[in-house]
């Protein structure tokens, strides 16, 4: 009998009613199997032709842009190819490319050809999981998917089907379910990070907006804390989410939080958590001050926050703080009562590490770590539905998450847990 194709594996089963079942079951179960493998090689044959397109393409076109550049002496070119270098593995969600790099010999003094698109020490890629919810979130429409992929992976990408593209997408939703059920029972967060994303939904009128945790763990690893569906400015979503994770084991709260000042988050963390201590992220204050002053003053009154947040001591940032109050007081009360507003928790991070101020005197963390999510639910199409947008946001935050950098100075974590006291970032000392 021929070997049947996965296809028609079906009709088979039907056809041959006196095959034994179990060796129908083991045959499901090896074509299933040889299936996903092959499947599997063709994706990395197709991303595998075209990274090399793309690197030939690149080293084609600087050639081109410098071939008018001649040795005076030799008339010969400046810029040349020269062979190609060893060839690499690139380590991907696929497994591992093989690529050949062209060599480019540019004999212009000071300069030399480096690739963007595979940087002379890049040994790993983002996995390929991150490509599905990228797409979503881009306005992609699952039935326009094999097309996308088609063009990003090489014709025989375009297997991947509106069906296999839902398929996967119940499978993250699951995973979403899953990971917000999860036990955090023995958990214990030093730092966390708070934002609120909106993100539009293309088949409703709703903008629904993503709470965002992030948190550092003792070791100085930074993860994700919690993802929830609410209302940004809402003190009862934020209420919501804090008590689930006081429900799911987490006993203790944050040393410190970093957040913008206009989050409902404040007044659920002072209910939940009250030990801990806030941070207002000093990019979000500046934004909000400048943009109550003119334009004219803005260069230097963002020169005295500045120093606010980046002097060495708490004292030298009171300094700046009073001077600014003294220039701009009188002609500019709202900026200035914008500043004032919350005026502690602007300087809570001096008593914490010096290594950490980096850290946790803004949001950038999650600012940064939530860039691809929020540019990409940003698109004019948006995701196509409510459940699935949060699913596809999630998966890609999942991604990131596998590179986020670990704190600086990670050692002193269990000393700011245990309590001991932080003046200007310098321990202190008992005798």
């Amino acid at each position: 009998m021929v070997e049947p194709s996965f296809g028609r594996l079906d009709l088979l089963y039907e056809e041959n009613t006196l095959v034994d079942q179990s060796n129908i079951v083991d045959l499901k179960s090896q074509v299933a199997q040889d299936s996903a493998a092959a499947f599997d090689a063709t994706l990395r044959q197709g991303a595998q032709r075209l990274l090399q397109a793309a690197i030939e393409a690149e080293v084609a076109d600087y050639i081109d842009r410098h071939q008018h550049l001649r040795d005076p002496h030799t008339r010969h070119r400046l810029v040349v190819r020269n062979g190609t270098l060893p060839q690499r593995h690139i380590q991907t969600g696929l497994g591992d490319i093989a690529v050949q790099q062209p060599r480019v010999r540019d004999h212009r003094p000071g300069h030399k050809f480096s690739s963007k698109i595979l940087p002379p020490y890049m040994r790993r890629s983002p996995s390929i999981e991150a490509l599905i919810p990228w797409l979503y979130l881009k306005g992609v429409s699952t039935n326009d998917f094999p097309d996308a992929l088609k063009a990003i992976l090489g014709e025989q990408a375009a297997g991947l089907s509106p069906s296999t593209i839902a398929r996967l997408k119940r499978v993250w939703e699951d995973e979403y379910n899953d990971w917000t059920h999860r036990s955090l029972s023995g958990k214990r967060y030093v730092y966390w990070w708070v934002d609120g994303i909106h993100f539009k939904v293309r088949l409703t009128d709703e903008r629904p907006c993503l709470l965002v945790i992030m948190g550092t763990l003792p070791n100085g690893a930074k993860e994700l804390v919690a993802m929830h569906d609410g209302e940004r400015e809402s003190k009862q979503s934020w209420l919501e989410l804090l008590r689930d994770l006081k429900r799911r084991g987490l006993r203790d709260g944050p040393e410190l939080c970093t957040g913008d000042g206009a989050l409902g988050f404040w007044a659920a963390l002072r209910e939940v958590f009250p030990k801990a201590r806030e941070q207002r992220c000093w990019v979000h204050k500046t934004a909000n001050v400048l943009d109550k002053l003119p334009k004219k003053v803005q260069p230097h009154a963002k020169k005295l926050i500045h120093e606010m947040y980046m002097a060495k001591t708490k004292a030298d940032a009171l300094a700046a703080y009073d001077e600014f109050f003294k220039l701009y007081e009188a002609k500019y009360a709202k900026a200035c009562a914008c500043l004032a507003q919350d005026k502690d928790a602007l300087f809570a991070f001096y008593d914490f590490p010096a290594e950490h101020w980096v850290h946790i005197r803004t949001t950038n963390p999650i600012e940064s770590a939530f860039g691809t999510v929020r540019h990409r639910t940003r698109q004019t199409k948006g995701s196509g539905a409510r459940t699935a947008g949060l699913t596809m946001a999630f998966k890609l935050a999942r991604e990131a998450e596998k590179h986020w950098r670990s704190l600086n100075g990670s050692a002193l974590l269990p000393k700011v847990i245990a309590g001991v006291e932080f003046e200007d970032g310098i321990e202190i000392k008992t005798a």
